[in-house]
C-alpha cells in the first residue's frame, strides 16, 4: 500500500489517475451511464439535485452512486495516510457562491471538465470550444491570482464536523438503494420525497455496485495524485509545471482508445448524446465555470476529493453545485440537447460579473 502511495504522489501520480479515469469512465457508459457521461461532476450533482427535488426536470433525476464511490474512494485515501484533517473558515459562503456559479456555467454547456474531456474523446467535436472556454476562464482566475486574490486559510475544525460530509453521503446512499415514497397524486405522478427519472439521461445508469466500486477506485487514486482537470492548466500557465496536465492527456488518450474498442467513438459536431452545437454558449457557459473553478481553488472532482479529506470548504463548494443545479432548472438556464434556454445568456453574464466582483475584492491586505 505504501509504495503505491509513493507512487501515486510521484509526478507519475496524475498519469496513472487520468489512465484509470480514461478506461472506467467509457466502461460505464458501456454498462449503462448516458454517451460521454461516464463521469461528469456537474451532470450527476444536477441529478442528485433532482433526485432530492430541488428541480422538476424528470428527465435528469437519480442519485448518482458514482459520486458517492468518489467521495468515501477519497476518504479512505485520507484516512489511510493521515490527512483526514478537518478544516475550515476558508470563506466558506463564497465557495458556495462558486459552486452555483461555476454549475451554472457548466451546465449550458452541459457537462464539466471531465465530462468536456470525455466528449472530445467520444468524437464530440463541440467540446473543443468548450475547453477553449475552459482555458480562457482559467486564464482570466490567474489573473486575479496575480493580483492577490485569495479566499484566505482555512483552520482546524473539531473532528465531529469532518464526520458530516460522510453522513451526508451514507444518507444519499440509503436514498438511493430504499427509493422512499410518500405516494401519488391524482395524476399518478410520485410525491417524493426521492424522485428517479423513468426516461431521458437520468433513467441510463450502470449497476449501482460497479458505479460504486469505480467511484472507489478512481477516488482514492485522485485523493492520492492530487489529480484536477482545472488545476493541470492552471499550473500550467501559472507555474509552467505540467505534471498535473500529464494526467489530462492520459485521461484523454486512453478515454479515446476505450471508447475506439467499445465502439463508442463516434466524431462530428451533430446528434451527438446530451450536448448542443452552439459553440458560443458552449464557449462562454465554460469561460464562467472555468473562471469559478479557479477562483475555488480545483474542478469539482477536486473539491469533492478535498470534502473527503475534511475540508468543509471544498463541501460547501459542492453543496453549491447541488443547488445551483435546482436553481439552473427552475430558473430555465440550463441548456437542453436543442441548445440554450431562456435564460442561459443572462445566467452566464451575471455569473461572470459576480465572479469578477469576488476577484478583485477578495484579495489579501498587506499588513
Amino acid at each position: 500500500m505504501s509504495a503505491i502511495s509513493r507512487f501515486l504522489t510521484s509526478r507519475w501520480g496524475p498519469v496513472l489517475t487520468g489512465a484509470v479515469v480514461g478506461i472506467l469512465a467509457p466502461v460505464l457508459v458501456k454498462l449503462g451511464n448516458p454517451g460521454n457521461m461516464g463521469l461528469c461532476m456537474v451532470c450527476f450533482t444536477r441529478d442528485i439535485a433532482g433526485a432530492l427535488g430541488l428541480h422538476r426536470a424528470a428527465v435528469v433525476q437519480y442519485i448518482r452512486p458514482e459520486i458517492i464511490g468518489l467521495f468515501f474512494g477519497a476518504l479512505i485515501g485520507a484516512l489511510a495516510f493521515g490527512e483526514f484533517k478537518p478544516r475550515t473558515g476558508s470563506a466558506p459562503m463564497v465557495r458556495f457562491l462558486l459552486g452555483m456559479f461555476a454549475t451554472f456555467g457548466a451546465l449550458v454547456f452541459l457537462g464539466c471538465p471531465w465530462r468536456a474531456y470525455l466528449r472530445l474523446a467520444g468524437g464530440d467535436w463541440n467540446a473543443i470550444f468548450a475547453i477553449l472556454g475552459l482555458i480562457a476562464g482559467i486564464g482570466i482566475g490567474i489573473g486575479f491570482l496575480k493580483i492577490g486574490y485569495s479566499l484566505g486559510r482555512n483552520h482546524p475544525a473539531p473532528k465531529a464536523m469532518g464526520w458530516v460530509m460522510p453522513a451526508v453521503m451514507l444518507a444519499l446512499l440509503a436514498l438511493l438503494l430504499l427509493a422512499p415514497q410518500f405516494g401519488r397524486d391524482a395524476s399518478g405522478n410520485p410525491t417524493g420525497p426521492i424522485f428517479f427519472s423513468e426516461k431521458g439521461p437520468g433513467s441510463q445508469h450502470a449497476p449501482i455496485i460497479i458505479a460504486i466500486i469505480v467511484g472507489l477506485v478512481i477516488g482514492f487514486f485522485a485523493q492520492r495524485s492530487r489529480f484536477c482537470t482545472v488545476g493541470a492548466i492552471r499550473d500550467v500557465i501559472l507555474l509552467r509545471d505540467s505534471h498535473l496536465l500529464n494526467g489530462i492527456l492520459a485521461f484523454i488518450i486512453l478515454a479515446f482508445i476505450t471508447n475506439l474498442i467499445l465502439g463508442q467513438f463516434h466524431p462530428g459536431f451533430a446528434n451527438q448524446p446530451v450536448a448542443h452545437t452552439n459553440a458560443l454558449f458552449n464557449f462562454g457557459g465554460m469561460v464562467l465555470a472555468g473562471l469559478a473553478f479557479t477562483l475555488a481553488g480545483g474542478c469539482p472532482g477536486r473539491q469533492l476529493f478535498l470534502s473527503g479529506e475534511g475540508d468543509g470548504d471544498a463541501a460547501m463548494f459542492v453543496f453549491g453545485m447541488i443547488v445551483g443545479a435546482g436553481f439552473s432548472h427552475n430558473f430555465s438556464a440550463a441548456a437542453t440537447p436543442n441548445g440554450p434556454s431562456a435564460f442561459s445568456a443572462l445566467t452566464v453574464i451575471v455569473g461572470l460579473v459576480v465572479c469578477i466582483i469576488i476577484g478583485f475584492t477578495m484579495r489579501e491586505r498587506k499588513a
